[in-house]
C-alpha cells in the first residue's frame, strides 16, 4: 500500500523533531570550561580554540537576539582568556545595559581594566562586584579573585596595609593558591610586618615547595630580623 502525502509529511516532521533532539545546542560555557582545563594543562593553543568557539557561539546568540545574561558573561570570560581586554569592556558594558544586576560582568571588566593599567576603574568594578556578595561571599567563586585583584591594585599603589586586608580575605576564601599568599607576604614585608610576612611566605612553601621567590623572601626576612636583633 502506498503511503499518502499527508503520511509522508508526518514522517518528515517526526524525523526532523528526532534530529533536533539528538543534535544538542552548542554550549558556550562547556567550551569555555574545556578551554580552562586545557590552559591548566599548559595546552594553550588547544585552550584558545575552545575559547574562540565559546566566543563564536555567544556572538551568534547575540546576533540572533536570543542571548541571555549567561551569554554575555561567558562571552566576556572567553574574551578575557584570549587577552582581548578592550573587547571585554565593550561587551561587558553592552551586557550591563541589558542586565544591570549581573555583577559577574563587573568582575570580569575589573580584571580587564586591571590589565589595561586603569586601576581606578578596575577597583570601582571590583568593589561593585564584592559589595553585591558582601553577605554571602562564598556563594560566588569569583569573589576571592576579586579581592585578590583589589589587593594587587592597593599593593601597586603603595597602599600596603589595605592590600594586606584584601589579600587576607582572598586567601580566607581560597586558601590553596600559593601566589596569593606570596603577594600578601610582599605587602606585609613592605610595611614592616616581617613576622607576619614570613608566615605568609611559609604558607606559600607548604602549598608549593618549589616557589623559589618565597624561599628567597624568607631568607631575606631572616637576615633583616637578625640585623635588627644585633642592632
Amino acid at each position: 500500500m502506498k503511503a499518502g502525502p499527508l503520511f509522508l509529511l508526518f514522517l518528515l516532521i517526526v524525523v526532523y523533531a528526532l534530529g533536533a533532539q539528538t543534535s544538542p545546542k552548542p554550549d558556550a560555557l562547556q567550551q569555555y570550561r574545556i578551554g580552562r582545563e586545557r590552559e591548566a594543562q599548559n595546552r594553550l593553543s588547544e585552550a584558545n580554540r575552545y575559547y574562540n568557539e565559546a566566543v563564536r557561539i555567544c556572538r551568534v546568540e547575540i546576533d540572533q537576539k536570543i542571548a541571555t545574561a549567561d551569554s554575555y558573561t561567558v562571552f566576556t570570560w572567553a574574551l578575557q582568556r584570549l587577552k582581548n581586554y578592550r573587547e571585554v569592556i565593550a561587551w561587558g558594558e553592552r551586557g550591563l545595559a541589558l542586565y544591570p544586576n549581573d555583577y559577574r560582568l563587573n568582575e570580569i571588566m575589573g580584571e580587564a581594566y586591571f590589565y589595561l593599567d586603569d586601576y581606578e576603574k578596575s577597583l570601582a568594578s571590583m568593589q561593585r562586584f564584592v559589595n553585591a556578595f558582601a553577605n554571602a561571599p562564598r556563594n560566588n567563586d569569583r569573589v576571592s579573585t576579586a579581592y585578590f585583584f583589589i589587593g594587587e591594585i592597593y599593593r601597586l599603589e603603595g597602599k600596603y596595609q589595605r592590600a594586606d586586608i584584601a589579600y587576607s580575605v582572598a586567601v580566607r576564601l581560597e586558601p590553596n593558591i600559593a601566589l596569593w599568599w606570596y603577594r600578601m607576604g610582599l605587602a606585609r614585608e613592605a610595611f614592616g610586618e616581617y613576622a607576619l610576612a614570613q608566615e605568609a611566605y611559609q604558607r606559600v612553601l607548604r602549598i608549593n615547595p618549589l616557589f623559589t621567590e618565597a624561599t628567597a623572601a624568607i631568607a631575606r626576612i631572616r637576615q633583616r630580623l637578625n640585623s635588627q636583633s644585633e642592632g
